[in-house]
């Protein structure tokens, strides 16, 4: 069984999803409704969005311009709750006692985040699930068993390119995160689910967290706490980098390795809204 690096009861509170995380991706409803209210079901769409940092591409803080022909994302125990009072990120791990309904999305998935019909990705359906207020999702980023990103919980292919000068690179990471989040924050509600109809819920990955943004004040904390890609730029040979996380903590330099490591727990966010975050052991 896979163990956390969060406290015990949150631990207790996820065990039945730690149990599907290898299987089919069947979905499973779980809720305790009163009668009358059983046929008050709906789809919810599970999605996940690079944005279009992954999409069209960026110039990161440091000049690099950057495409993505692929950012995969591999994705396990992916659940949408209601929460009454709706969950907030300041509550920390320990939200059992808000749940009034929950629906689970088995099995591992993996989703391109740069396919150009990854506006957002569908991850995953579940139908007949009851209608209400989905205000938070528990996800976690696992490695891939099979498929183009075997071995990583995310896998970055595409080109950068910066006065002239051209890498084609292959950027593997493989720590694997616990994160959960509230409501969705953007210019439009999610996760609001009428009978009868249909309502998504969103994973949202912030890829400018990791590379910085250009067009952002160097001061700005989205830089300041940011990698860059120019550090990674420098282990290329002949135009060419291939790395796994393990390849970068003996190539970075300690504090470039320690900021890259800190970046995957809070890469992922609901929206803009933040997500905590864990990595699992």
């Amino acid at each position: 069984m896979r163990r956390f690096v969060l406290p015990a009861v949150f631990s207790t509170i996820f065990l039945a999803l730690l149990l599907v995380a290898g299987c089919t991706a069947e979905q499973v409803v779980e809720q305790e409704l009163p009668p009358e209210e059983t046929d008050q079901t709906g789809l919810l769409i599970f999605t996940a969005n690079g944005e279009e940092f992954i999409r069209e591409g960026f110039v990161c803080k440091d000049g690099w311009s950057l495409s993505f022909d692929h950012a995969y994302v591999t994705l396990a125990s992916v659940s949408a709750f209601q929460t009454d009072p709706p969950f907030e990120t300041d509550l920390g791990w320990e939200f059992e006692d808000l749940i009034q309904g929950r629906v689970d999305l088995g099995g591992v998935l993996t989703v391109d985040l740069a396919s150009p019909d990854a506006d957002p990705a569908v991850v995953g359906e579940a139908e007949a699930v009851p209608s209400g207020r989905y205000n938070a999702i528990y996800w976690e980023m696992v490695r891939a068993t099979g498929g183009p990103a075997d071995g990583f919980v995310v896998l970055l292919v595409g080109t950068a390119e910066k006065n002239g000068e051209t890498v084609d690179f292959e950027i593997g990471l493989d720590r694997e995160v616990a994160y959960l989040g509230g409501e969705y924050v953007g210019d439009e509600r999610k996760g609001i689910l009428q009978a009868g109809g249909s309502a998504t819920v969103e994973m949202t990955f912030h890829f400018d967290h990791l590379f910085g943004d250009f067009d952002e004040d160097p001061d700005d904390d989205i830089n300041m706490e940011a990698l860059g890609f120019g550090p990674m730029a420098a282990l290329a040979v002949d135009g060419t980098l291939a790395v796994s996380l393990s390849d970068l903590e003996s190539m970075l330099a300690a504090d470039d390795f320690e900021l890259l490591v800190a970046v995957m727990t809070h890469l992922a966010h609901v929206g803009e809204g933040h997500a905590l975050a864990a990595f699992l052991e």
